[in-house]
């Protein structure tokens, strides 16, 4: 039963990482793609969506392994800490420095090199969930991949629409990020923490609030100096 609640748990939180991570990739094919041929658009946007899938499965490969080593929970928590910091901040300047191009081959490339980041935050999340689980793992890859296809644009519109949104995912990000390094078990072995101890949920709490504060005082510091 506690199997069943906490696979419930994990499948949500997937699915929530997805919405908001996925959306990222499509729009990065759609600006890479917005000026090609009208017939050659669409084999921009396969091609460009088939990238995104392959370094997916690249750094899935990688990282289900990697993340059972000593240290190496920590490092992606403190990179899913940056990924969170990065997602409340907006990513409006990013998007709008990635170059249109009229060929094809560039526009695959772009989308290409944009994706070698942008995948690796996703499959870090996902990981960080699944603890281990390869079907929920396969679950959240598998899910990764008709968002990054269809629906991206309308969880865009809504995350402009309810900032509230992107905090709220920032918050979760920070919360995994935090239980991640918590969990590690160099870190775990240290201090004596035992899985789903106390102890886990504070450090997980302390991630989520740390991220969204921020992620909050660098957006209000830019909005500053705008100003």
């Amino acid at each position: 039963m506690d199997y069943l609640l906490a696979s419930s748990v994990a499948v949500l939180q997937i699915i929530w990482i997805d919405l908001l991570l996925s959306g990222d990739n499509a729009v990065v094919i759609a600006l890479a793609c917005r000026s090609l041929p009208p017939h050659l658009r669409k084999w921009g946007i396969i091609l460009g969506a088939g990238m995104a899938i392959l370094l997916r499965i690249i750094f899935a490969a990688v990282i289900s392994h990697l993340l059972v080593i000593p240290f190496l929970k920590v490092a992606g928590g403190l990179l899913l800490v940056w990924i969170a910091v990065k997602l409340a901040r907006g990513e409006e300047a990013e998007e709008k420095s990635i170059a249109a191009s009229d060929k094809l081959y560039k526009a695959v490339w772009t989308i290409a090199v944009a994706d070698a980041v942008m995948s690796l935050d996703n499959v870090v999340a996902i990981a960080a969930v699944s603890k281990g689980d390869p079907w929920l793992f396969g679950f959240g890859l598998a899910l990764s991949i008709p968002l990054i296809m269809i629906g991206s644009q309308l969880i865009m519109k809504m995350i402009e629409k309810f900032p509230i949104i992107v905090w709220a995912g920032a918050a979760l990000l920070g919360w995994i990020a935090g239980e991640m390094i918590a969990t590690d078990p160099a870190v775990a072995g240290r201090f004596g923490i035992e899985p789903h101890s106390t102890m886990v949920y504070v450090a997980a709490a302390i991630g989520a609030v740390l991220v969204v504060a921020i992620g909050y005082w660098l957006k209000s510091r830019e909005e500053a100096a705008e100003a």
